[in-house]
């Protein structure tokens, strides 16, 4: 038989995968390769470090049976912990701030472990602040074992003695460039030191938000003010002990927007799965690429799987609210789901045989100056209350006449993938589109709604 003991036989020895549509597209002739990080069983590259640092604990007596495991994560290193304690028998105590996801949280809870969530405006040293909390629970907790991801020296130990190794034996001693984020500084550290010893001509590249503090940091020694930024896991806004920036050739800023569009096309152009770091990642190492040639061989780290971000910037709503979409991403479809919440969120409607008094009704009743005239589902025409009041002004008796002798024309009808730039078109010289669905209005949108979604 073939089979691993437990779960944490599985951890590491990721392979590496070509990237080829985006290159070819891109004209990039230096080959770039992802570490697959998002395969280990907690789907992140944090699981190598879970286990190293419990090992570590157990080693050095601190974790003994029964006892509690409680760290400060943004939610893959409290996963790579709790694999560890669910196959060991240790409790769990997770602080997170509110900026993780949801699906990270759920991931947590269903692995057994507690979590308490802190406000992600806390500053570093005040009592709410994640680290804090985390530190003032361990030393309330009996038999805990605090392992603080950002100074234990096992963190970049365990991607010394295996990422690094793998990159290496992999790529046959060819790697050039290495690229991967900065947060704890455990990975790019590591695996940095035994590559470099290995060849001191390979570039490590660091990849940062804007808003983090390394690349300021690196080149001037100043620690600059942090601003907030969307990404999860990566970047700080103080320095922490296993970022040896010193290791690190160069460090290449990159916006929210880049990283989610650049996760977003790993996905649908090489069906690599995978969060917002490996965007930041594989956007450092395009910008790295496009002044190399076929001789230069460039490996990226893929830190996590997309399945933590679904509710996140997979989602168009969530990229919409926050500003990020790109304009050829919004559609009709869309528009009409991500109404604001004071508009009426199903599709009024009158049919041709209605009375006027009763659209009138509908019309105040739901707050709209506007609505289609449908019959079987298709658009015949329109009731504009400007236009139909005129018309009562001028002949009351019409309050009891059919919608079908005083609508006007229909509102244009556009398919439900429509782009933003087709519906702002018609939208020039009418007050509203309907969009169509399998045949079927399904909802309209106003000069109103779009302009919403640019605001």
């Amino acid at each position: 038989m073939k089979f691993y003991d437990d779960i944490l036989g599985l951890i590491g020895n990721t392979p590496l995968v070509r990237i080829n549509n985006i290159t070819r597209q891109l004209k990039i002739k230096a080959p770039i390769y992802a570490k697959m990080e998002s395969l280990n069983p907690g789907y992140s590259v944090k699981d190598r470090i879970g286990i190293s640092m419990i090992d570590w604990a157990e080693r050095e007596g601190v974790l003994k049976k029964g006892g509690t495991i409680i760290e400060a994560t943004s939610g893959n290193t409290g996963i790579g912990l709790a694999l560890v304690a669910a196959v060991r028998g240790y409790k769990c105590i997770f602080v997170l701030t509110e900026k993780a996801s949801t699906e990270k949280v759920r991931y947590l809870k269903g692995l057994g472990a507690d979590i308490v969530v802190c406000p992600a405006a806390a500053k570093p040293g005040t009592p709410d602040h994640y680290v804090s909390t985390a530190k003032r629970i361990s030393e309330e907790t009996p038999n805990s074992f605090y392992p603080d991801q950002y100074n234990h020296p096992e963190n970049p130990a365990a991607h010394y003695r295996t990422t690094g190794p793998e990159i290496w034996n992999d790529t046959e001693g060819k790697i050039t460039h290495f690229v991967a984020s900065i947060g704890t500084g455990g990975t790019i550290s590591g695996t940095s030191r035994y590559l470099k010893e290995m060849n001191p001509d390979i570039k490590i590249i660091g990849a940062d938000p804007y808003g983090s503090i390394f690349k300021t940091y690196k080149e001037s020694g100043r620690v600059p003010e942090a601003t907030p930024y969307l990404v999860e896991g990566i970047g700080q806004n103080l320095p922490v002990g296993n970022a040896d920036l010193g290791i690190i050739d160069e460090i290449i800023n990159i916006t929210d927007r880049e990283s989610f569009d650049m996760a977003r096309q790993l996905a649908r152009k090489e069906g690599i799965f995978s969060g917002g770091s490996a965007g930041t990642i594989f956007a450092g190492a395009l910008k790295v690429a496009k002044d190399l040639d076929e001789n230069s061989l460039i490996v990226f780290i893929v830190c996590d799987t997309g399945e933590h971000y679904l509710s996140k910037f997979y989602s168009d709503e969530w990229m919409k609210e926050k500003l990020l979409l790109e304009p050829q991403r919004i559609t009709g479809s869309l528009i009409a789901q991500t109404k604001n919440a004071d508009a009426p969120q199903n599709l009024i409607s009158v049919g041709p045989d209605d009375t006027v008094g009763e659209a009138l009704e509908k019309m105040n009743q739901n707050g709209v100056t506007q609505i289609p005239v449908l019959e079987d589902h298709r658009s015949v025409g329109s009731i504009r209350e400007s236009g139909l009041l005129a018309k009562l002004l001028a002949d009351r008796d019409l309050i009891d006449a059919k919608v079908s002798d005083v609508m006007d024309k229909s509102f244009p009808v556009l398919d439900s993938d429509a782009s933003l730039v087709e519906i702002k078109s018609k939208l020039q010289k009418n007050p509203a589109v309907l969009i169509e669905d399998f045949k079927r209005i399904t909802a309209i949108i106003t000069r109103s709604d779009v302009l919403d979604i640019q605001r």
